[in-house]
């Protein structure tokens, strides 16, 4: 029997290079449900090529004009329609590849239907890390991670003994403005700084990963995913994006993951774990690479970074008050609204301004994404 499969956020860049491993999984996979945010005449042409019978959109407009031009299946609308689609889909894994912390409401609704999640959406370990892991626990859910630096990290971790890993190493490939200095980052575009040098990506991760924001998230999942300290977490600059993660042990041993950088193989490894699939991905050679090289990250000039890792060791509301006032400051960049230094000043003067509280329960995380835009937008327009 094929593994049964809902995608949500299948109209971007994950969603649809997953669904390119569905169509070479040689029946594998059966695609059974898919989402959207607002994109509904490429969600029903996904639809009507995979032979899905629901499909879901948050914008409920959205939702209602695919209603009016599809009447061969279901179409939900609004956040909770796509909470519709997880539990009552049948489904045997949901891939969670919604951009920003609107996902952690999709995370939560599949772990607590007990169904395997492949995770792309690291703002639910982000915001909610130590509720969603205890969620996954209570359920006997699989949490299995979609990054490629976790996915590699999960493949050099499965099978050690307990308490062998002394360290893990999440590798960044520097972003588009690797080695520039702040003076030289003044006068940044948004063209210049959607311009990824080795991966393509959705608009707000390419940003992330410009800032290093992106990087200091997937440090705050590494911890909630594999219950790592921080201490024993760091990040090294690797610009060929060829080695993914290593894992150093207690023998002085150090592990590494490498492949050519394309997120078919992370995305691959969730959907047919424990098994894998195959791929047109070309083995790696080493000796036309020539060359790996290294290095620390600036975080004086990307201080995004060191941003993330101090909220991460606060603890508390602190993450979920960093990821918000991230999203806010990125969404004003792409607007046009904020100069691309002014993203770091304004999740840096938001975290200064709102103490973490305690992550007790869903309600008081959103409550505090809540305060946390509000007052990201207030520091936004100070700046702009």
């Amino acid at each position: 029997m094929p593994r049964r499969l809902v995608i949500l956020g299948s109209t971007g860049s994950i969603g649809k290079q997953a669904l390119d491993v569905v169509a070479r999984s040689e029946g594998k996979l059966e695609v059974i449900g898919l989402s959207a945010a607002r994109d509904w005449e490429q969600l029903l042409e996904q639809a009507e090529r995979f032979g899905v019978s629901q499909i879901a959109l948050a914008d409920p407009d959205a939702a209602a004009r695919a209603a009016g031009a599809w009447p061969r299946g279901a179409v939900m609308g609004g956040p909770d329609g796509i909470v519709e689609l997880v539990t009552s889909s049948g489904a045997d894994i949901v891939l969670n590849a919604i951009v920003g912390s609107a996902g952690l409401l999709a995370t939560v609704a599949t772990l607590g239907e007990g169904i395997d999640l492949a995770l792309a959406n690291k703002e639910s370990l982000v915001v909610g890390g130590e509720l969603v892991n205890a969620l996954a626990q209570a359920t006997a859910a699989r949490l299995l991670p979609v990054d490629s630096e976790h996915t590699a990290l999960h493949q050099l971790i499965t099978g050690q003994p307990a308490g062998t890993i002394d360290r893990l190493l999440l590798t960044a490939s520097g972003g588009p403005f690797r080695g520039r200095t702040r003076a030289q980052l003044e006068a940044v575009t948004v063209a210049q700084a959607l311009a990824h040098p080795t991966w393509s990506m959705g608009g707000k991760i390419t940003i992330d990963s410009a800032t290093l924001m992106n990087k200091g998230l997937e440090l705050i999942e590494a911890h909630h995913l594999f219950g790592t300290p921080y201490e024993q977490i760091d990040v090294v600059v690797h610009p060929q994006s060829i080695v993914h993660a290593l894992v150093q042990s207690c023998d002085g041993a150090t592990l590494a993951h490498m492949g050519y950088p394309d997120m078919r193989v992370a995305i691959s490894y969730a959907l047919h774990h424990p098994g894998r699939g195959e791929l047109p991905i070309p083995a790696l050679d080493l000796a036309a690479l020539g060359a790996l090289t290294f290095e620390a990250p600036d975080t004086e000039t990307f201080s995004c970074l060191r941003l993330a890792r101090e909220a991460g060791l606060a603890g508390g509301t602190a993450p979920c008050t960093l990821n918000a006032a991230n999203e806010v400051a990125v969404h004003a960049f792409l607007k046009g609204e904020l100069s691309f230094l002014a993203i770091s000043e304004v999740v840096a003067r938001t975290l200064e301004r709102l103490p973490p509280g305690a992550a007790e329960s869903f309600e008081a995380l959103a409550a505090a994404d809540s305060e946390a835009r509000a007052l990201a937008r207030r520091v936004a327009s100070e700046l702009s």
